[in-house]
């Protein structure tokens, strides 16, 4: 998984596995699923990332139960 934070477009990319983009649903405004050939969803894209994050440049990550 790699997330990407892009100052000058200030868009949030989650990459959630290697992949060809075959279909992008928008499901709320700002908010686009990537979906590959099979329907399996690849990556999550968050439009106007700075409005909607706290800090979408910082990342903070845990394991449920560590």
């Amino acid at each position: 998984m790699k997330v990407i934070y892009d100052r000058e477009t200030d868009t949030l990319s989650i990459i959630l596995r290697a992949g060809k983009v075959a279909e992008s649903d928008e499901t709320r405004q700002g908010l686009i699923m990537d979906y590959d050939k099979l329907g399996k969803l690849i990556s999550i894209e968050l439009l106007d990332a700075s409005e909607q994050v706290t800090s979408p440049n910082a990342i903070e990550f845990a394991l449920a139960g560590a």
